[in-house]
């Protein structure tokens, strides 16, 4: 009798983290990755000045304004959108990298980005992460100690418009607890990882059985 080995393969795919400022999308992304080696963060490239604490190339790219345009005329970007008056962006190259270390790639971006994604050809997931309600986001928000009253009041109408796009997306997931939130959304990811579209050899796994 002849002894086969043959293991299921997953194709991988871009898993979308979308929320308004302040429902904790960047303390789940850090979770997930430390939980799942098979996960990869896209770093994206930004027009928007360094904070103190970021580090180039690690938390996101900077670059100038006069840059970014010019890798928008490239075609460069995956997506790309304005926020606040800066640039976000992310580079095809940078996803295709990870692609070929057999990584799903994670990405913290608005619905904009969600959707030209989608429109690119990748494989997304979309996962919409919401606060459990209007008082504990404006607690989180002022808790971060960021933001002028003023920049307060454009994260909040923002995060109206935000959250208005909620139905785009494949996944819905409130945050009440960062740890169980955590743990729902890596349940997601498992659970897209052995659909069946997206285990590329099944059928050949599956005819072993015939031989």
């Amino acid at each position: 009798m002849q002894v086969w080995f043959l293991e299921i393969k997953s194709k991988n795919f871009c898993i979308v983290l979308s929320s308004p400022s302040g429902a904790g999308k960047t303390s789940i992304s850090k979770k997930l990755l430390q939980k799942d080696s098979k996960l990869a963060l896209s770093i994206s490239c930004t027009t928007r000045p360094r904070r103190k604490a970021e580090v180039n190339k690690k938390d996101y790219i900077f670059i100038s304004d006069g840059d970014f345009k010019k890798q928008i005329k490239k075609g460069k970007f995956l997506e790309q959108a304005s926020v606040f008056g800066y640039r976000y962006g992310t580079l095809a190259e940078t996803v295709n990298k990870f692609f070929q270390k057999k990584r799903d790639v994670l990405f913290d971006i608005d619905w904009q980005g969600f959707q030209q994604l989608k429109q690119s050809g990748m494989d997304v997931v979309g996962i919409f992460i919401l606060p459990p309600n209007k008082k504990e986001l404006i607690r989180r928000l002022k808790k971060r100690g960021r933001d002028t009253s003023e920049e307060m009041k454009k994260r909040m109408s923002l995060a109206q418009d935000e959250i208005s796009h909620f139905p785009e997306y494949d996944y819905v997931v409130v945050n009440d607890s960062l740890d169980l939130c955590v743990s729902k959304i890596q349940n997601i990811i498992n659970a897209e990882r052995f659909k069946k579209s997206n285990q590329y050899n099944l059928t050949e796994f599956v005819n072993k059985f015939r031989d």
